[in-house]
Parts: C-alpha cells; sequence; structure tokens
C-alpha cells in the first residue's frame, strides 16, 4: 500500500493508512509512534517510517491511544522483533493483552447496518485484519507523570469513554494534540467532515465521552491529529465544542 505521510509540525508527522491514523514523533534518528493502524496496514507503517528517514530499530516507544485493532495492529510485532516497550494507560493495559475487549461488536455492526457507510466499513476492516486477534503480550504502563522522556515529550491525558483506558496525547510546545478516537475529524460511517465523535455504537461509555471532551477542551493546542479523518486546523477548545454540540 501506499500511505500518505504529512509533515504538521517540526518533527511531527500525521499517517494515513487504512481508514485509520497513525503518528510518528521524530527527534534525531529516534521517533515515538503513536498508534499502529490495522494489522494489514504493517507494510504502510514500515514505509511510513523510511519516509521519515527511521526505522523500526530507531522507535523508542509505540504509544498507544486505546487498544482497538485499528490501532494496536502492529504494536505485538514492534516489540517481539525490535524490543519496543508498548505503552498505554494503565486502565487500558489489560485491553492490549485481551484480558477482555471493549469494542463494537459484529452484534452492534449488524443493528447499525442501516446506517450509510457501515456495510462497506466492515468488509474493509475483515481485509485489513481488524477481526484478527493480535494481542500484546507485554504492554507497559507509562513510566511517569506527565511528559514521558520520548522523542516530542508527549504528555498522556487520560480521556475515558471510547474505551476505559482512553488516552489523548498533548505536545503542549508544539500546540498539538494526538486525540485518537475521543475527537476525529471524519470516518467511513459518518457523512460528517470536521470535529465530531464516533458513532455511539462504536464508544463503550457514551457519557464519559462526552465527559473527556471536557478535559480535551481545556488543553492548548491549534493542530488536532484524530485517530480518523485528516489533520484539523483550529483551537482544540473549538473541535471539542463543536464535536459535543454535533452529538447533542
Amino acid at each position: 500500500m501506499t500511505t500518505h505521510v504529512r509533515q504538521v509540525a517540526d518533527g511531527t508527522y500525521l499517517v494515513h493508512g487504512h481508514n485509520t491514523n497513525w503518528v510518528i514523533l521524530k527527534d534525531g534518528d529516534a521517533v515515538t509512534l503513536v498508534d499502529t493502524g490495522y494489522p494489514g496496514d504493517r507494510a504502510g507503517l514500515l514505509e511510513s517510517l523510511a519516509a521519515v528517514g527511521s526505522s523500526p530499530d530507531a522507535v523508542a516507544a509505540v504509544l498507544i491511544t486505546h487498544a482497538h485493532n485499528d490501532h494496536l495492529g502492529s504494536a505485538e510485532y514492534l516489540r517481539a522483533a525490535h524490543g519496543t516497550p508498548v505503552h498505554l494507560h494503565p486502565a487500558e493495559v489489560p485491553h492490549a493483552r485481551r484480558d477482555f475487549l471493549q469494542q463494537a461488536s459484529i452484534g452492534d455492526v449488524v443493528r447499525n447496518a442501516w446506517r450509510p457507510g457501515v456495510l462497506p466499513w466492515a468488509v474493509h476492516v475483515i481485509r485489513v485484519g481488524g477481526t484478527e486477534n493480535h494481542p500484546v503480550t507485554a504492554p507497559e504502563p507509562f513510566p511517569a507523570e506527565g511528559p514521558l522522556d520520548l522523542p516530542g515529550r508527549p504528555v498522556p491525558v487520560h480521556t475515558p469513554g471510547h474505551t476505559d483506558g482512553h488516552c489523548v496525547y498533548h505536545l503542549p510546545d508544539a500546540g498539538v494534540l494526538i486525540s485518537g478516537d475521543a475527537l476525529v475529524s471524519g470516518h467511513a460511517t459518518s457523512r460528517l467532515k470536521g470535529p465530531q465523535l464516533l458513532p455511539d455504537f462504536f464508544h463503550h461509555d457514551r457519557a464519559r465521552v462526552l465527559a473527556s471532551l471536557d478535559v480535551i477542551g481545556r488543553l492548548d493546542g491549534d493542530i488536532l491529529l484524530p485517530g480518523h479523518g485528516p489533520v484539523h486546523h483550529g483551537p482544540v477548545r473549538a473541535a471539542a465544542e463543536q464535536a459535543r454540540d454535533r452529538a447533542s
């Protein structure tokens, strides 16, 4: 596959894979990888690292916003093949091990099959390995509070709701927020463009998703890098407010 790699700030790259995104934070030769796409995105993931002058061996850590298959796809591959640590919020660590699973079920998809785009999206998910099981054998909680000592100095911020341990990653110096699925700018199952929430059936706890928009709205930044959809430019606070208005 051919990925689309876009530099959005110094050392910060948004990569579009198969209907999902990941982010590369580069500092010298080393990088932090935030999310890893679907299992079927692995070739594109490696291609994107090469495109920014890096390699799997240069990945200092993989940070996961949440442990759904479209974000976790190659995390275990990087951990097992290259010794890359995989970090998540403590509440998401057992989810990454697949001690339990918090994601839309086949029944949820069938009940929502009437929605525009849902059936083509579901077929696509199967094709790119979205129904495969790729648990992370030894996921790790963040090693410290506050900014992580990794390329980009990302700050994890707990934003539960989509899953219990969902985190966004704030880059305050760059004015960037990596928002995962807590706030997106598009999706194959949505006709909306711009800041929005995913359809309700994707969320584990909708009330907490809405509460997390308040947390997101308090973060300074004007570049939003979502888990799905294009980069969004504009105040993060306004993006969170727009998503809330659309969800009401």
